[in-house]
């Protein structure tokens, strides 16, 4: 079973890498700008490094250090990867991870593009980093953790690869409540990163399980339907999932252009897959998913028993007091 999901993710994200969707595509932008990046971050890096995937900006609270090694688990075409790379600078290294080729192919397309020098990805799953111990300042990732089977195996690993005292910086989909059944049994919302999302208790118990201290999530507040909200956008039946109109959407789900991209050729790419969208567009149109799914910004500290308590609390005060 956990193979067979594997295997639909990485078919649905590396059909997503083989479109065309990019930050050149108006309502792509005002997805990630709905969800924390600004319009200046966007303009500094590669167009198609943004596919609208994302549920939250993890480098806008990661408090990211030049000279900083930092990992994003779950890298696709490196949006967050080259944001972290301009912050941690020349001296430091933005390291991607992603399970998907074409993700990887694209993402270093878009490195030589950009011309970074202090950018790595890597071919991996989130619960084998091929990084060793203790070698990380900082992990960040960006709703990808829910796609994750095995949760608290990618939990045990963030933690290995971590320096005593370093930090996670995650933006996530979590839950608030159950699921209506028909969606929590549905590959197309698994794939959609809805159905594989787990509840904050259980995110909160997996990451003080696996090591970590101070751990914190926070209802970031965005709402869910956002991209039913931007004006003028119509409904993208592109890889990364699609929705109609008014239907409840996720940012990880539903990029959205100013023109209907649904034409012969982009069904053609999509070939089986198209199953999966008809099925979750049905969904979403049936159930409101504000109601038991919020995006979440998670943070933590793998402990340093060399370092104080007090210090230790002033380094991990990422919450809304000290990160706003």
């Amino acid at each position: 079973m956990t193979e067979h999901i594997l295997e639909s993710v990485r078919a649905k994200y590396g059909a997503v890498a083989e479109s065309s969707l990019s930050s050149e595509h108006a309502g792509v932008r005002a997805v990630a700008e709905a969800f924390g990046y600004t319009a200046e971050e966007l303009t500094s890096i590669p167009a198609g490094a943004n596919m609208g995937l994302s549920c939250g900006n993890p480098t806008a609270t990661a408090h990211l250090k030049r000279g900083e090694v930092v990992v994003d688990l779950g890298s696709g075409g490196g949006l967050d990867v080259f944001l972290a790379a301009t912050m941690v600078g020349p001296e430091g290294r933005a390291i991607g991870i992603d399970m998907t080729p074409s993700m990887l192919d694209r993402a270093r397309a878009n490195a030589v593009a950009g011309g970074y020098t202090n950018v790595e990805f890597y071919l991996a799953e989130m619960d084998r980093i091929p990084l060793p111990d203790a070698s990380v300042d900082c992990v960040i990732s960006n709703c990808v953790i829910n796609l994750a089977p095995d949760k608290p195996a990618v939990f045990r690993e963030i933690a290995r690869i971590l320096k005593p005292g370093g930090r996670v910086a995650l933006s996530d989909i979590a839950l608030k409540g159950a699921l209506p059944e028909a969606v929590a049994k549905s590959m197309a919302a698994y794939v959609g990163c809805i159905a594989g999302a787990i509840h904050v208790d259980e995110y909160r118990k997996g990451l003080q399980d696996a090591g970590f201290a101070h751990v914190e999530i926070v209802d970031s507040g965005a709402d869910l339907n956002a991209y039913a909200k931007v004006e003028n956008q119509a409904g993208c039946c592109s890889p990364a999932m699609a929705m109609t109109a008014g239907a409840s959407a996720s940012s990880s789900l539903f990029p959205q252009v100013e023109v209907g991209c649904c034409t012969p050729a982009l069904d053609q790419d999509l070939g089986a897959e198209a199953g999966l969208h008809e099925e979750l567009t049905k969904l979403l149109a049936a159930y409101d998913i504000n109601a038991a799914a919020a995006s979440v910004r998670v943070y933590a500290v793998k402990p340093d028993l060399a370092t104080t308590p007090d210090l230790l609390a002033e380094k991990s005060c990422c919450g809304p007091a000290c990160c706003a």
